[in-house]
């Protein structure tokens, strides 16, 4: 199967960013990692603060580029947004809502929250407003959303970025297909309160993927004061109504500990990722058995979550649908272990930042290993690894899941490592300092 398409930017003549050695450690690992604060958090608090009915803040959400595009989006639209105590991968912010305006274009990057997040909270503006982003964004999935929001009275222009839409949007009962992604059930959700008639969503089709995301969603609205209800298998009632003003500390994103969590399984180290919440939404929580399974101790400490591996991993057999973005670093931890790893239940990462499937598959395959596709995932049997160059298509997780590898195999040169700037900006930084502890 040919290689996935690369979204590294223009076609022009600018020079390519050298690739980054990942680092190999003979040592085992013994590191504190403290993260930043969630992506999905974020951007659903900055969202929902954009549309509440008094002032309110966001502390200690993550600076990234996913969420750089949000604050853009939300400021474009009228929201009067002020910064402090930046740092270079945490700010928090103070949100005057005013009246959403139209009137201009909107830049997603490749950011799927900013893409199916903000068209409904557009259309709520008075004049359109236009959509476009990277080039691989243009391929990545809007249809459901697009036609959800013209059942449910906007005009929209297109059925893939770039697109236009303008309201005024009364809203109401949709149905769509979701199995793509939840954020077309998120999207709808998170703006639902501010729709005349409020929404209700009913997917119809494959099952949803990363329900845990919906529940994150559901869960802020209420906190937020909507009210919101979910009794029904595959159905969400937003009922119309004000948004509550708030005051939100983001949780660190769970999802990013997975590869410093799965050095400590390659190298046979420990690393405690601190502040680990006792209870959350976040799909990322999942590491916790997910690593056990592959042969880490995984302990609650009063630090946090501490990590422990014997420097063995052992292969698993996992269904990833509802927590598919950890499928890179479970995947770059299958290609290292003892035994054979089945992944399945992912079909749907197709359509993420790049074919994840296939990148997967080609990259940790140029490198001698076993990967093979599925429908919905990966088999992978292990065989002993080389170096060479680890691309990453312009994908966070894919740079990220390249640097497990290179921990056990020298030689490993990663592609765009200012790729995890999506989610990550300080992640080289953080791993030389993780990998520091080895001496």
């Amino acid at each position: 199967m040919a290689a996935p398409h690369s979204a590294s930017g223009d076609a022009g003549p600018h020079p390519a960013p050298p690739h980054w050695p990942a680092p190999a450690v003979t040592a085992p690992v013994d590191a504190t990692v403290r993260l930043p604060g969630s992506k999905s958090v974020t951007n659903r608090a900055l969202l929902l603060a954009a549309l509440a009915e008094a002032p309110g803040s966001v502390r200690l959400a993550l600076r990234s580029r996913d969420a750089d595009l949000m604050v853009a989006a939300l400021r474009s639209l009228g929201t009067e947004m002020t910064s402090s105590n930046e740092s270079a991968s945490s700010v928090d912010w103070e949100i005057v809502p005013h009246a959403l305006t139209g009137g201009v274009s909107i830049d997603v990057g490749l950011a799927g929250t900013v893409m199916r997040f903000v068209p409904p909270v557009a259309a709520l503006a008075g004049t359109p407003v236009s959509f476009d982003g990277d080039p691989h964004a243009r391929k990545r999935p809007m249809g459901p959303i697009l036609g959800a929001l013209r059942a449910l009275g906007a005009s929209v222009d297109g059925d893939a970025l770039p697109f236009t839409i303008s309201g005024p949007i009364p809203g109401g009962e949709v149905v769509l297909d979701a199995s793509v992604s939840s954020q077309m059930v998120s999207g709808l959700l998170l703006a639902g309160a501010r729709f005349e008639k409020g929404v209700t969503v009913r997917h119809s089709g494959p099952p949803v993927p990363s329900m845990p995301h919906i529940a994150m969603t559901v869960h802020m609205l209420r906190q937020a004061g909507v009210e919101v209800d979910d009794t029904e298998r595959d159905v969400w009632r937003v009922q119309p109504g004000p948004i509550r003003a708030m005051d939100v500390t983001v949780e660190p994103d769970l999802s990013n500990a997975a590869p410093f969590l799965a050095a400590a399984l390659v190298t046979g180290g420990t690393v405690v990722i601190p502040g680990w919440p006792d209870e959350t939404t976040q799909g990322g929580d999942e590491l916790r058995h997910l690593l056990a399974a592959m042969g880490a101790a995984v302990e609650r400490v009063p630090e946090g979550l501490r990590v422990t591996g014997t420097g063995a991993v052992q292969g698993v057999e996992v269904d990833l649908h509802d927590v598919s973005e950890l499928t890179p670093t479970i995947a770059a931890l299958a290609a290292l272990a003892e035994g054979p790893s089945r992944i399945s239940g992912v079909a749907h990462i197709r359509g993420h930042e790049t074919d994840r499937i296939t990148a997967l598959a080609t990259e940790i395959n140029r490198l001698g290993g076993d990967a093979r596709e599925t429908d919905d995932g990966l088999e992978i049997h292990p065989r002993p690894l080389s170096g060479g160059v680890f691309r990453t298509y312009a994908d966070h997780r894919m740079a990220t899941a390249a640097a497990v590898i290179g921990l056990a195999v020298p030689g490993v040169e990663v592609e765009d490592i200012a790729t995890t700037a999506k989610t990550l900006p300080e992640f080289a930084r953080m791993w030389a300092e993780m990998l520091g502890s080895t001496g």
